[in-house]
């Protein structure tokens, strides 16, 4: 297909439809409310199902249904919006039920502001509900890898039977660039543990309930296996001029675009610096950050929120190396000036 300029919002719903996805429940929120928007215009075009649900809570429980059903089903919000749908999440963990959740990052706490942030991280990477689950979380750093990761996260969802988020920020929904879909997925394979109201699927049972704690624990090592697969086979990462360097900065999403400029220009001035971006925040790329540690100077880890994802990257390394630390928040994003003046400061003192 051509590339069509579009808004990532709009861009990544229709994505969602090319991967097979049929069904939508949501509640509008900024800055993800055209997400619910092309999915009320587009999801009825396609065949499928697009309801407002009355809340998030009502919406998270609705993908809960239609998962068990053996749909693809997608749902979207921003911060405050997936805070509610936690609840729902961890019952979907429970219940090994794949299903795609986007979130549109918006500035926190609370109803914070409309502007991009990265806060919700912890939320997502460390399982914001109850109980022992993680979830797979995928960030793209623009509309084009949006488009391509939503179907990468369906296929996660059902390889691992798990709700996967996808985490953006108000600037990757909201902006506009080209982009080019894939060919649709035409065809989707029965699922052997879903619901399909037949004879064949009548005995299928999907809870989260197990009131024996044996069998309750039996299931929260059968979830950590899952996730300990995950970490080995499903990390993606990108690098950027990091073969000789002796400085490395990471960070995901939006900000990444930011870093890759700012080792640009660090590299006019004769600064041997590269970047590290985790595409999978959750699983984690312990093993390519350990691997840098091994050959460089320092780190600067550049978030737009508290430094969350930092306590991830000095496990990774395992302090054998300084981890400098920059951030913005409330909704502001650095200038790529800004991260070359940190890194000038920071990797001096290294």
């Amino acid at each position: 297909m051509s590339k069509i300029l579009m808004k990532g919002n709009d861009a990544v719903l229709r994505a969602a439809i090319l991967a097979g996805c049929r069904q939508y429940f949501g509640y509008p929120i900024t800055p993800a409310s055209e997400i619910a928007e092309s999915a009320a215009y587009y999801m009825p075009r396609a065949g499928g199902t697009f309801i407002q649900a009355e809340s998030e809570v009502a919406a998270i429980n609705m993908v809960y249904g239609a998962a068990g059903a053996g749909g693809r089903v997608l749902t979207a919000s921003s911060s405050p919006g997936i805070s509610l749908k936690q609840e729902g999440v961890s019952y979907a963990a429970g219940a090994e039920l794949p299903s795609v959740i986007i979130n549109i990052n918006r500035a926190g706490p609370g109803l914070g502001n409309i502007a991009p942030e990265q806060s919700d991280y912890n939320q997502l990477c460390k399982g914001g509900g109850h109980g022992n689950y993680k979830t797979p979380v995928l960030a793209p750093n623009c509309v084009q890898e949006f488009v391509d990761l939503v179907r990468k996260a369906f296929e996660l969802a059902e390889d691992y039977r798990t709700p996967v988020y996808l985490l953006a920020d108000g600037v990757i929904g909201q902006m506009m660039e080209p982009v080019e879909f894939p060919e649709p997925v035409m065809e989707l394979p029965r699922k052997d543990w879903a619901l399909y109201a037949d004879k064949e699927s009548k005995h299928n049972l999907i809870s989260s309930i197990q009131l024996e704690p044996n069998d309750l624990e039996a299931l929260n090592v059968h979830l950590q296996e899952k996730y300990a697969r995950l970490q080995e086979k499903e990390v993606m990462v990108e690098e950027y001029r990091t073969e000789d360097a002796e400085y490395v900065f990471t960070g995901f999403g939006i900000v990444s675009r930011i870093l890759r400029s700012a080792v640009d220009d660090l590299r006019k001035q004769g600064m041997k610096v590269g970047l590290i971006r985790p595409i999978t925040l959750m699983p984690f790329p312990e093993k390519e950050m350990a691997a840098l540690a091994d050959r460089v100077k320092s780190f600067l880890c550049v978030e737009l929120n508290n430094g969350q994802m930092l306590q991830d990257v000095k496990l990774a390394i395992q302090c054998r190396r300084p981890v400098h630390f920059y951030n913005r928040m409330g909704g502001n994003i650095p200038t790529t000036d800004e991260v070359v003046q940190a890194a000038l400061s920071c990797f001096k003192e290294a």
